[in-house]
């Protein structure tokens, strides 16, 4: 086995499978990237897989069964073939910090060795997405009919919208021929019943209480100044005491 063989092999896996198995070293993983747009919204990506590495080691024998098939070996042979020259890759890649994939990419190990891996750009491994190529709206020209087809469409959007036709009225239905005279109607006269008599509201009881105090007490003030102007002498007889009066009469 050779690191071509080996190559081709994981393309081959990839193809139908999102993941592959390197005993002893890693797995390949592959997801799906969606459409995407570029160089300012211009250009339009297709979708296509994108293959990376993983460190972690899965349970598929995806390789061995393969290369047990494509040379006729039995499945432990094909393990061990391919967990040595693994082995072997794998001490380059730690001593050499990179392996060549041909056709794929470039598996490469940091100054810890930590593996990662760098795919080639013109990798395909989609085969739905076969024939499809980044589209440019920069350098799309249209066509003739295009064009055409785009003035028609604003003319028809600019053409202003027909006046509704007058719809003629209906003529007017001959009156009926009356034979016999009609019966006269009656109006029904019918009486206003009259309205009720709104009564005067009357204020309240503490009010008009209130008023009547009021009321009194100034009838009794001017009582109070009518009597001591004429019999000034009687209301003081109510107002001071005997002793009182002899002081007012002796003064």
């Amino acid at each position: 086995m050779d690191i071509d063989l080996l190559s081709s092999m994981v393309k081959e896996v990839m193809m139908n499978h999102d993941s592959v198995t390197l005993p002893g070293l890693g797995s390949f993983m592959a997801e799906l990237v969606p459409a995407s747009f570029s160089d300012k919204g211009y250009t339009i990506n297709p979708p296509y897989r994108r293959l990376y590495f993983i460190p972690h080691q899965g349970s598929d024998t995806l390789l061995a069964d393969l290369y047990s098939t494509s040379n006729n070996v039995n499945i432990a042979d094909a393990t061990s073939i391919l967990v040595e020259f693994l082995s072997e890759m794998k001490e380059v890649l730690v001593t050499r910090k990179i392996v060549v994939f041909p056709g794929l990419g470039r598996l490469r190990a940091t100054r810890e060795n930590h593996f990662f891996f760098v795919a080639d750009e013109d990798l395909d491994i989609y085969p739905e997405g076969f024939g499809l190529e980044p589209v440019s709206l920069k350098t799309h020209e249209e066509t003739p009919e295009e064009v055409q087809e785009a003035v028609s469409t604003l003319a028809q959007m600019l053409e202003p919208a027909p006046e509704p036709e007058p719809v003629p009225e209906p003529e007017p239905a001959p009156a009926p021929v009356i034979t016999s005279a009609p019966t006269p109607v009656i109006p029904s006269v019918v009486e206003e019943s009259p309205a009720p008599e709104q009564k005067p509201k009357r204020l309240p009881l503490f009010v008009r209480i209130l008023i009547w105090i009021l009321v009194a007490a100034v009838i009794a003030c001017i009582a109070l100044a009518v009597v001591g102007r004429v019999a000034p002498d009687w209301l003081d007889y109510y107002l001071y005491s005997p002793e009182e009066l002899e002081i007012l009469h002796s003064l």
